[in-house]
């Protein structure tokens, strides 16, 4: 062989493995970060385990799957990887038998932890029995109140929420919309029924706060598009109508309609007169009267209302909400909520907490209109974060590196579509699609310490469903005394779970 001929091989070797006694350059390796637009560590994966939970007195057996389905749409790249959690019941055979239920909640830009870690799963976060986290570290236990004992459950994190991504992150926003939500997790649920063959069990859905919201518009959406017929829909602390909570110049239905929780907010407080103070019920009778009636007709009339109209209203929502009536005048007699939350308990230098008002939080200074955090909220942050993150790596074996989005602001600016220079309101499409199905049956449940979405404000939505009579029977309203996320307090926790499991057998009897 030529010693021109070893020198070109040689000189090709160097070219492809680099010198010797040093490695090649070794390519870039992958993050969860963006490069060229994608995301490169996603893809389909998925870990099973298997466990038992005690229900009622009964052993129930049950398969964890946990991982990631990417979409495709035809002739395009895998454009999102979705994150879900499903609990299946080991040893139903018969998929027609066995309910399944698709689980969400809000935000948008929430992850779907609430409703698993506090009320559905098999596992949830301890509490002290009012709701109270307890100090850190947090703890999980095995949820005797989970509803896997009436049907297996699929826990969905919408795009950029969980460990769900778009795969181009520069595209991450044709998810994050009204009708782009909709058709994503539609999508996602036609999938995972046709992958593990449950298009013939009965069939739920259940969200919470703008989860409510995503659950009517797939009501209409998965039977219009894939001729999927639920047999119920359950709505925990509903939002369906946005205009119930606008609080906007020339939209007084607001004031009216948050005003009986500003009652039962005070009466915990024990801030309204002694007759009030002795039954909130009779107290939110009272309120629900007057908002309605008196109330209503005073901000209807505007500047034409008489003074001593005027001042009677004064006297009486000082009297319903325990505020001082120079302070309802100066706000001319439209109390906003993050003004009542500050100014209830003023003198004390508390706040109360937005998703459940009977939580007090301390802000930097009692004077002005600021509200620094809602205490509430923070209650159940930490517990909720830090419980998800430990148990999807170590008790379920999904492994990621991405941050677990709980509750995200990425989703935003949230592109509202039709409902541009509007109020969003999917009421109808659900009116819809209980007219087209008449089996579909309705549960919503209500705290009476929610102001974020207050019962009054979606019993006045579905007061304006527009549903024939024959098919009123079909919803179901429920109260608890509580706040948005009514299972951290044990006894409504208690009682959520069996009117769940009770509106679920009732929605597949024959």
């Amino acid at each position: 062989m030529s010693r021109n001929f070893l020198i070109i091989i040689w000189a090709l070797v160097l070219i492809i493995f680099g010198p010797a006694g040093s490695p090649a350059q070794e390519p870039e390796k992958t993050t969860p970060e963006k490069k060229e637009g994608r995301i490169k560590d996603i893809t389909e994966k998925i870990s099973e385990t298997t466990n038992s939970i005690r229900i009622d007195g009964k052993e129930i057996k049950y398969r964890a799957t946990t991982g990631t389905i990417i979409l495709n749409q035809p002739g395009k790249d895998p454009d999102a990887a979705f994150f879900f959690i499903a609990y299946v019941k080991i040893g139903s055979d018969d998929p027609a038998r066995r309910p399944l239920t698709f689980s969400f909640n809000g935000g948008p830009g929430s992850s779907s932890v609430w409703l698993h870690l506090g009320l559905l799963g098999p596992r949830r976060v301890l509490f002290q029995e009012d709701g109270h986290a307890f100090p850190p570290p947090y703890e999980l236990v095995d949820n005797q109140y989970s509803l896997l004992d009436k049907t297996d459950l699929v826990f969905i994190d919408p795009v950029s929420t969980g460990y769900s991504r778009a795969l181009d992150e520069e595209e991450a926003d044709k998810f994050h919309g009204v009708e782009e939500d909709i058709s994503s997790v539609g999508e996602f649920i036609r999938l995972y029924l046709t992958r593990y063959q449950r298009w013939a069990s009965p069939k739920f859905l259940i969200g919470e706060s703008y989860g409510t919201t995503r659950a009517a518009g797939l009501s209409g959406y998965l039977s219009r598009q894939h001729g999927i017929f639920l047999n119920g829909v359950m709505l925990i602390s509903s939002i369906l109508n946005f205009q119930t909570a606008d609080f906007h110049p020339g939209n007084d239905l607001p004031y009216i309609l948050f005003l009986p929780t500003y009652t039962a907010t005070a009466w915990y407080h024990k801030k309204l007169p002694a007759d009030l103070q002795e039954n909130l019920k009779k107290a939110l009778v009272e309120t629900e009267e007057f908002a309605v009636g008196e109330y209503a007709e005073v901000l209807r009339l505007g500047d034409d209302v008489s003074s001593e109209r005027y001042k009677a209203a004064v006297r009486k929502l000082s009297r319903l909400t325990g505020l001082e009536e120079e302070y309802i005048e100066q706000a001319n007699i439209r109390i906003r909520i993050y003004r009542f939350v500050k100014e209830l308990l003023r003198d004390e230098r508390r706040t109360t907490g937005r998703l459940d008002s009977r939580f007090l939080g301390i802000d930097a200074d009692a004077a002005g209109e600021s509200y620094e955090y809602d205490t509430s909220y923070a209650n159940i942050y930490g517990p909720f974060s830090s419980t998800m993150n430990d148990y999807v790596r170590r008790e379920l074996g999904f492994e990621s590196d991405l941050p677990y989005e709980i509750l995200t602001g990425k989703v935003q600016p949230w592109n509202y579509g039709n409902y541009q220079n509007r109020y969003i309101n999917v009421a109808e499409t659900l009116r819809r699609a209980m007219t087209v199905n008449p089996h579909l049956k309705v549960f919503v449940a209500n705290g009476y310490y929610d102001l974020a979405t207050p019962y009054f404000a979606t019993r006045y939505t579905f007061n304006h469903l527009g549903l024939d009579r024959g098919l009123k029977e079909n919803v179901t309203m429920s109260y608890y005394e509580a706040g948005h996320m009514m299972y951290i307090h044990r006894p409504s926790l208690i009682r959520l779970k069996s009117d769940l499991a009770r509106f679920i057998e009732s929605s597949i009897e024959r």
